[in-house]
């Protein structure tokens, strides 16, 4: 058989607020896709937002190794774009072609973005990003592809129009409250979602019909969680867990389900592994391969995740096992950042009551507590699970040479960032000289 050609689809900002994963929204194409490849219920992304998320995916490293350490549109970069998968796949003979966003290299000094990542071609922007895929795969180079196409969906803001959806009849995400106006945001995000489904099912569809499905690996994921309070830009399950569907050759397929840990850092390994290839020195993330072909149960014993600029600069790292989440912030700030918290309904249903916790560290039991709400960091009780979390969590910082550990994360030099103290993301900007 041929190489296979690689398919990476994305979204923002969905979480796993899909059809496949249980909830109430119809997205036939994603469940269609889960039903004939492979679903992981549990995989994280290595920062919830959006470049450095999407950086750490395509490097295989986390976003304070890959320099990737806030959003490319605001002056954030990679160091060394020669990390990103194209780079190895070009050495087997592959083509690379992009549509749509892509949001790990902004419009600079260093030229046109998808020129700066390394792309062999740039097929076409956001606004349409599958008919710019179907016609590309409509007339499909004659050797192996990486195709990376990224919509825009399912981020702020919403269609204000959902006539499929009534709020009346929407249930609000956990672990929000049930209101009329986090319903009414719930049932625009759905009509987004469902926007999102149409155009991913059209570039699956292109692949039909060109007969390459079947040699064809589809990767199916998002940056992160929704654009809802407490969970994009935040380390709580709602923040890190992401969808990810994978279909096609290298045992991507029969409608199963996987229940191990995975980290977007393990992505790049894994291609690997399916291709034959020897893996870049630099690759920090777990082959899950055997889990795949059940050699295996699991890949990871713990997953670790950050965040250090979004809007604002608030830097937090976290540690994940099956049984335990640990949080530490690494600032003395008692009240929330706002500007990492995008506009709608439920952000001002959040902020009207004004009485969130906000602790420097925090520890959740994930099988008594899954939604995260019940800190149990100064629980005596737990004083040794929070060490071991903590002296776990300290050790990984150290051996990927974490900046933190040096104290202030300084931006870069004509990066634009959000007052912590302003409401709107949009707000106080300030330019780092």
């Amino acid at each position: 058989m041929d190489k296979p050609n690689i398919l990476y689809i994305h979204s923002h900002d969905t979480g796993r607020y899909i059809q496949p994963y249980g909830h109430a929204i119809a997205t036939p194409n994603l469940q269609k896709l889960a039903e004939q490849g492979v679903l992981f219920r549990q995989t994280f992304t290595a920062n919830p937002t959006c470049s450095p998320s999407r950086a750490a995916l395509l490097t295989g490293e986390s976003p304070h190794c890959n320099g990737m350490l806030g959003l490319a549109h605001r002056g954030f970069r990679i160091t060394d774009y020669e990390h990103h998968i194209v780079h190895t796949l070009r050495k087997y003979g592959y083509h690379s072609a992009l549509s749509g966003i892509q949001h790990i290299a902004g419009h600079d000094m260093f030229g046109e973005p998808w020129k700066t990542i390394g792309y062999d071609q740039y097929l076409g922007d956001r606004k349409e990003a599958e008919v710019h895929a179907c016609n590309f795969l409509d007339n499909a180079p004659d050797k192996p592809f990486f195709l990376s196409v990224g919509f825009f969906e399912t981020h702020r803001a919403f269609p204000e129009e959902h006539p499929s959806d009534n709020p009346n009849y929407c249930l609000p995400p956990l672990p929000l409250p049930d209101t009329p106006e986090v319903r009414e945001d719930m049932a625009r995000f759905k009509e987004s979602a469902r926007r999102l489904d149409r155009k991913m099912g059209m570039v699956f569809d292109a692949l039909e019909r060109n007969n390459l499905a079947e040699n064809t690996i589809v990767i199916c994921t998002t940056d992160h969680g929704i654009a809802f309070p407490r969970m994009k830009c935040n380390l709580q399950d709602s923040g890190t867990g992401v969808m990810l569907i994978m279909r096609g050759p290298g045992g991507f397929v029969g409608g199963k389900a996987v229940d191990a840990m995975i980290s977007q850092i393990d992505i790049f390994p894994t291609i690997c592994d399916v291709l034959g290839i020897d893996k870049p020195e630099w690759l920090q993330g777990n082959s899950f391969l055997p889990v795949v072909k059940g050699e295996k149960e699991s890949v990871n014993d713990a997953i670790f995740t950050e965040i250090n600029y979004h809007a604002s600069y608030e830097p937090q790292r976290s540690v994940r096992t099956e049984r335990w989440k640990y949080i530490k912030r690494f600032s003395d700030r008692e009240k929330v950042v706002l500007p990492n918290c995008d506009q709608g309904f439920s952000k001002d249903v959040w902020v009207e009551h004004q009485d969130w916790p906000y602790s420097q560290e925090m520890l959740f039991d994930l099988i008594y507590d899954p939604a995260e709400t019940s800190n149990l960091a100064e629980n005596p009780k737990y004083k040794d699970v929070l060490a071991g979390l903590r002296k776990q969590l300290g050790g990984w910082m150290h051996k990927t040479n974490d900046p933190l550990l040096q104290g202030f994360v300084v931006a870069p030099t004509g990066a634009r960032v959000s007052d912590p103290d302003s409401f709107n993301p949009k707000d106080k900007m300030i330019t780092v000289s």
